[in-house]
C-alpha cells in the first residue's frame, strides 16, 4: 500500500496508482493530485486546486500529470493565490476584455460627466473605431504592438482623432492597472514609435477677430431658414462668451431677468462650479424675445420637439449665415477683444469661466469678480452692436 505523505514529492507522483486525493500539505495552497482508474484500467491524474474566491470555495483544474509536473503544478497554485488576494478570477472570467475594461471605464467617468453629455457616446465611437484590435482580447495579453495597429493609421491623417483615440485608451489601462488586471499600460511604449511631432501640435477652435464678429452677428439674426430657438441661442452665445452647452442647456430657472443674472449650475460646467453670468442688455434683449418663443417649456431654447436643442442646430445657423467661425470660437473672440480693451487678465479669465491653473491663485482669489465682469460684458455687447 502506498502511504500517504505529508506533501507531494516528484517520485510520489510518479509512482502512485491507488485511486484517490493526494494534498500537497498545509503550505500546498490547496493543491492536490487526483488519481482516478477508468474503465478500462488506466490510471489518470489530474491536478487541482481549491481557492476561495469572493468567499465561495471553488475548485480548479490545473491539467493532467505528466502533461504539468509537481513543480508547474506548485507555480500555477501559487500565481492563482497571488491573483486571488488582488482580487482576481483565476479561472479566467476574472480578467475582461478591453471591450468590457472599457465599458467599466466609461461607466466609472459617466458620474463625473454632466448630465446629458454627449461624451459616453464619443467614447463608445472612438474604442469602435479606433481601437478594434484590442476589443476581443484580455486585457492582460495585449502588448505594445496591438496598441500601436490602432493609433499608427491615424497618427498623421488624423491628429485630433489620434489624440482622443491615445487618451481614451489609456484611461481603460489606466483602470486595468487600478484593478490590478495588468502593471503597466502598453500605450506608452506604442507611443514612443510613433513621431513626436503630433503629441506637441495644437488645433485651435476657428475664430473670427473680434472687429468682424458684430457683421457676423448681423447675419446670424438674418438667417429665417432655421428654428429661431437656434438663431437666438448663437446671440447669447456670442454676447456671454459661454460655451455653446451651458447655452442649449438653459433653463428659466437659471435666470433672473431683474438681478441680470444667469446662475449656471456645477453639473453644467466643465470645471464643476458654479457659475454666475451677468447679463448684459444685448443678452436681456436676447432672453426677452426667447421667452415669447419657448412657451411652457422649462428650457430657454427648446427644440421643435421640446427638447434641448441639438448639438449641430446653433452651429447649422453659422453654416447658413456664412460665418466662419466655430461657437466655441467666439469665447476667443471675445477674449482678444477684452486683452487689447486693457481688461485685466484675471478678469477677463474669469469672463469665460476659466479656472487659475495655479492653486496658489485659487486659495487667495476668492472673488468671482462679478461686478468687474459686468461691466466687462456689458461693454462687449455695445461693442457689437
Amino acid at each position: 500500500m502506498t502511504k500517504r505523505p505529508r506533501t507531494l514529492s516528484a517520485a510520489f507522483v510518479r509512482t502512485v496508482n491507488r485511486p484517490g486525493v493526494y494534498g500537497d500539505g498545509r503550505g500546498g495552497r490547496g493543491l492536490s493530485l487526483r488519481v482516478h482508474r477508468t474503465l478500462d484500467g488506466r490510471i489518470t491524474k489530474t491536478w487541482r486546486q481549491r481557492v476561495r474566491i469572493e468567499g465561495r470555495l471553488t475548485s480548479i483544474g490545473l491539467g493532467p500529470y505528466p502533461e504539468v509536473t509537481l513543480a508547474e503544478a506548485r507555480q500555477k497554485a501559487l500565481d492563482n493565490s497571488r491573483g486571488v488576494r488582488l482580487g482576481q478570477d483565476p479561472r479566467g472570467r476574472g480578467v475582461p476584455t478591453f471591450a468590457e475594461a472599457a465599458e467599466k471605464t466609461i461607466e466609472l467617468h459617466r458620474e463625473a460627466w454632466k448630465a446629458g453629455s454627449p461624451l459616453p457616446e464619443q467614447w463608445e465611437s472612438t474604442f469602435r473605431l479606433h481601437a478594434a484590435p484590442l476589443l476581443d482580447k484580455p486585457v492582460d495579453r495585449i502588448e505594445s504592438a496591438d496598441v500601436l495597429r490602432c493609433l499608427a493609421p491615424i497618427w498623421n491623417s488624423k491628429p485630433a482623432a489620434a489624440r482622443k483615440a491615445q487618451h481614451r485608451i489609456t484611461a481603460v489601462f489606466r483602470w486595468c492597472i487600478g484593478r490590478n488586471y495588468r502593471a503597466d499600460n502598453p500605450v506608452d511604449r506604442a507611443v514612443v514609435a510613433l513621431p513626436k511631432a503630433n503629441g506637441h501640435t495644437t488645433t485651435h477652435h476657428r475664430a473670427l477677430p473680434h472687429g468682424e464678429v458684430a457683421a457676423a452677428l448681423r447675419a446670424v439674426r438674418r438667417t429665417t431658414d432655421t428654428h429661431p430657438s437656434a438663431v437666438l441661442c448663437v446671440e447669447l452665445i456670442v454676447l456671454t462668451a459661454v460655451r455653446p452647452g451651458e447655452a442649449r442647456g438653459a433653463l428659466w430657472d437659471e435666470i433672473d431677468m431683474d438681478a441680470a443674472r444667469w446662475t449656471i449650475p456645477a453639473s453644467r460646467m466643465k470645471a464643476g462650479r458654479e457659475f454666475a453670468v451677468p447679463l448684459s442688455t444685448g443678452a436681456l434683449d436676447v432672453l426677452e424675445r426667447a421667452c415669447k418663443l419657448s412657451g411652457e417649456s422649462p428650457l430657454v431654447f427648446p427644440s421643435r420637439t421640446g427638447g434641448p436643442l441639438p448639438p449641430k442646430a446653433p452651429l447649422r445657423v453659422l453654416r447658413r449665415a456664412g460665418v466662419a467661425s466655430t461657437l466655441h470660437g467666439f469665447r476667443s473672440s471675445a477674449r482678444s477683444w477684452m486683452a487689447e480693451s486693457g481688461v485685466p487678465a484675471e478678469v477677463a479669465e474669469a469672463c469665460l469661466a476659466h479656472v487659475p491653473r495655479s492653486q496658489v491663485v485659487q486659495a487667495y482669489q476668492r472673488s468671482d469678480l462679478l461686478t468687474r465682469r459686468a461691466e466687462v460684458m456689458q461693454a462687449w455687447s455695445e461693442y457689437l452692436g
